[in-house]
């Protein structure tokens, strides 16, 4: 009974050295990837100047001489975000501002559990279902050769990104002190107006970072984007045009390049750009979302 106390101090500075020694693995192993990337990739630069490998409007890496242009799909990968960006946000917050401010305690689980179990999906099954409903349907309304563009690319990954923008947007909702709304409510405010007026506001850092990691995850998908956006590396002046994204020419190419060639390295520079742009992303949100938990 006597070493009770020292045997809880025990387990808790154990777990608190574990949790300090988890949280430093993460940040070696993302610094040991990134040095990979540069490691591969940065002979790229060496033989192509940064702004022709970066606004350059080519993507010829067979050709002879090659040209690695990635403005293509530096632009197909906006293209596709911002499409995404457009249809989730809008529809995020709403489903956030319900599910935290207006649903009955019973149906709020019920939704947040259907959120996360969307939030599991394979995004090979949201790419099989965007190919053999989403692509043709757009194909067929739009009078299209083919339906996979960007639009069918936006759509799709607009589910992918609504769990992430929904679960982060409702939680900062949530963590509005309750003071804020008794106060609204005794001045005469309606519930509408707490929520547009006060809420959101109060929120406005934690909903950004929620639109900024959805942004995220947009940028960083694969699978999906490679079975309905077309894989056309082009410059799109619609979201009605196939696209080609930097995520879906890493993985469709890497598998055949000549390990060490002048292509194996510009995939790897890619990488290098995907990487910290998603890094800058990810970073924005971080700061609004400590900022919202600092004035809550």
């Amino acid at each position: 009974m006597h070493h009770r106390p020292d045997w809880d101090r025990f387990r808790d500075l154990l777990i608190e050295k574990l949790v300090f020694i988890s949280g430093l693995a993460s940040i070696v192993f993302v610094l040991l990837i990134f040095a990979f990337l540069l490691k591969e990739g940065i002979r790229t630069f060496a033989e192509v100047p940064a702004a022709d490998f970066l606004l350059g409007r080519k993507w010829y890496p067979i050709s002879l001489p090659p040209q690695f242009g990635i403005l293509p799909l530096i632009a197909g990968s906006v293209a596709v975000t911002v499409g995404a960006t457009v249809f989730a946000v809008p529809l995020g917050i709403a489903s956030a501002i319900y599910i935290a401010e207006v649903a009955p305690p019973r149906l709020k689980e019920v939704l947040k559990t259907g959120i996360e179990l969307l939030a599991a999906i394979p995004s090979v099954v949201i790419g099989f279902l965007g190919m053999i409903i989403v692509a043709p349907f757009i194909g067929k309304t739009f009078n299209l050769p083919t339906g996979q563009t960007a639009l069918a690319g936006s759509l799709m990954l607009s589910l992918m990104a609504m769990p992430t923008t929904v679960s982060i947007a409702e939680d900062a909702l949530t963590a509005v002190p309750r003071r804020y709304r008794e106060a609204a409510l005794a001045l005469g405010a309606t519930h509408w107006e707490y929520i547009y007026r006060i809420g959101l506001r109060a929120a406005a850092p934690g909903i950004l970072a929620a639109v900024m990691l959805g942004i995220g995850r947009v940028i960083g998908e694969t699978m999906a984007v490679m079975m309905i956006t077309g894989n056309a590396a082009q410059i799109p002046h619609s979201l009605l045009q196939p696209v080609r994204t930097m995520t879906a020419t890493i993985a469709a190419e890497m598998g055949e390049t000549v390990r060490g060639s002048e292509h194996y390295s510009a995939l790897f520079a890619i990488g290098i750009v995907l990487f910290i742009i998603t890094f800058l992303v990810n970073l924005v949100a971080d700061v609004f979302l400590h900022r919202s938990r600092g004035t809550t």
